[in-house]
């Protein structure tokens, strides 16, 4: 194994930062791990991170501080506690997707402690965690996103620099807003097709090959059969989660008002979702085929 100076404070160990931590050490990297559940700490310690009693040990002595958090409150809160003991000119990386407003406060705090910050949210869900393939989209500095890079090419396999603070976040939301619009709008024309007298497979020959195609249809097809890798295929199991996708579908539609968009189409999207969550939050996103299916048989209110 490689050996690597740089220690790495880990805050976060769940389905998606205790993967992208073990990557970090398998590439020689000495990570000081943290998270609350002990759990996550147990699998952190199998696979080779120091696991410590708090975050603040953690980032006390590190050299780069990463997190992945469930939301920007507890970003925020987090970094009140560990900013100040982390020593002068630590490069802070968040990798949670939050509101772009809550990023950008994150980084204004970092800096303000007289620290270093980029935002950098992933996509990939958790098979791409564990296989070292994530896309990160990054906000920050040009001398920052340079010294995290190495780090970032080791758990992921595609990392752009988007622009300043809070950008990172800003491409995230912007292209998961679309995928929630792209799998609605598939999912009611899979369903018309299928009142029309459509089968799935002729559905599928003809739209992904036609002006319709779509990420969506051809690598994430919603309903069983024409793409057997699909969740549709396992009873609709994550995958992308439902919850996520509302969050995230939140988030873009916090983005829109907050910034004056007309975005008449996003929103509607994040009520759809933050419906749909309320029944099935466990489910794969693209289960919102079955949820259109059923209120287009009078089976729900």
């Amino acid at each position: 194994m490689m050996s690597n100076n740089t220690k790495v404070a880990f805050l976060g160990l769940g389905h998606m930062g205790g993967p992208m931590a073990a990557n970090l050490v398998k590439a020689g990297y000495d990570v000081l791990a943290f998270d609350p559940v002990p759990a996550a700490q147990d699998q952190a310690r199998r696979d080779g991170a120091t696991v410590v009693a708090t975050a603040v040990e953690a980032v006390s002595a590190s050299d780069i501080v990463i997190t992945m958090l469930p939301n920007g409150r507890i970003v925020l809160d987090l970094y009140g506690d560990i900013l100040p003991a982390a020593k002068p000119g630590t490069l802070f990386v968040d990798c949670s997707t939050i509101d772009v407003g809550d990023a950008k406060q994150a980084a204004e705090l970092a800096v303000a402690a007289g620290h270093r910050a980029l935002d950098a949210p992933v996509s990939g869900g958790v098979a791409g965690a564990a296989a070292g393939t994530l896309t990160f989209m990054v906000g920050g500095a040009d001398a920052d996103f340079a010294a995290a890079l190495p780090l970032l090419e080791v758990m992921g396999g595609k990392v752009v620099h988007c622009g300043g603070a809070g950008v990172g976040q800003a491409a995230k939301i912007c292209n998961n807003m679309l995928l929630g619009i792209s799998m609605i709008g598939l999912s009611e024309a899979i369903v018309l097709g299928e009142k029309l007298g459509l089968t799935h497979d002729k559905f599928f020959d003809v739209v992904s090959t036609a002006s319709g195609q779509s990420w969506a249809l051809t690598s994430y097809c919603p309903v069983p059969g024409p793409v057997p890798a699909s969740p549709a295929n396992n009873d609709y199991q994550p995958g992308f989660a439902t919850a996520l996708m509302s969050k995230d579908l939140g988030l873009a539609a916090n983005a829109l008002r907050a910034n004056g968009v007309d975005g008449q189409i996003g929103q509607l999207a994040a009520e759809i979702y933050n419906r749909f969550n309320q029944e099935e939050a466990g489910k794969d996103f693209s289960a919102i085929v079955t949820d259109i299916r059923k209120r287009s048989e009078g089976e729900t209110a």
